[in-house]
């Protein structure tokens, strides 16, 4: 995959993103806090990023897990047009913008759903997913710990995270055999992206779900493991 991604998309997906960016310079409620002439790099060309990871691109289906205003998960869906992409989201106003978005912009294989990962990964959506993603959500054990439910086994977790930080990689290492996650890949993707310390932690599922997952909403949180 070529490491300018967002370039390389057909003039119609990129008129599809320019079409929720104009809806994000537009929306009244807070949903993102770069809504200006940099939200193409910041938003779009970010999101890209995780084309570089192989298992992305061949994804059936992925979660995108606090999707916010919608990314990674609306531009990986632009990208992807045979990939069902399902964006997951707790804050109502936030899951408002981004049906409209879906609709204005005629993202056919996306849909927003209104609940925390755990309460789906409690019903339809335990074990259902080929990739999960993530991006500026938690530390990487909370990640891991709410990714783990949700995917297959060995499915991957793609976490989007800023710089580096030896005590957060060294909990989710600890915590790893417990969740069933194994920390596999940390793609220095600051160039493309346009951050100077973006990476993207690309974490894999080894196997069952443990039984004990998911916690309650809000534990991994609260009390992340490791």
């Amino acid at each position: 995959m070529s490491s300018d991604s967002a370039a390389a998309l057909p003039q119609a997906a990129r008129e599809q993103l320019e079409r929720v960016l104009d809806l994000l310079r537009e929306e009244r409620a807070s949903v993102s806090s770069v809504v200006d002439e940099r939200a193409w790099q910041v938003h779009v060309v970010d999101s890209l990023t995780g084309l570089e990871v192989a298992e992305l691109r061949e994804a059936g289906r992925i979660a995108d897990v606090g999707s916010g205003a919608g990314f990674p998960g609306l531009a990986l869906a632009v990208a992807l047009p045979e990939t069902q992409i399902d964006l997951v989201e707790s804050v109502g106003r936030k899951c408002e913008f981004m049906r409209r978005a879906i609709e204005a912009a005629g993202i056919s294989n996306a849909a927003v759903l209104n609940t925390r990962s755990e309460g789906l990964a409690s019903a339809e959506g335990r074990e259902a997913y080929d990739a999960v993603t993530a991006r500026a959500v938690g530390r990487l054990s909370t990640l891991a710990e709410l990714a783990s439910p949700l995917l297959k086994p060995n499915g991957v977790l793609v976490a989007w995270k800023g710089k580096r930080d030896e005590d957060e990689e060294r909990q989710l290492a600890n915590a790893a055999e417990e969740l069933a996650m194994r920390p596999e890949q940390i793609l220095d993707v600051g160039d493309r992206a346009g951050s100077q310390h973006r990476h993207l932690h690309v974490i894999r599922k080894t196997g069952a779900t443990p039984s004990n997952l998911p916690r309650k909403p809000g534990i991994a949180k609260k009390r992340p493991k490791g």
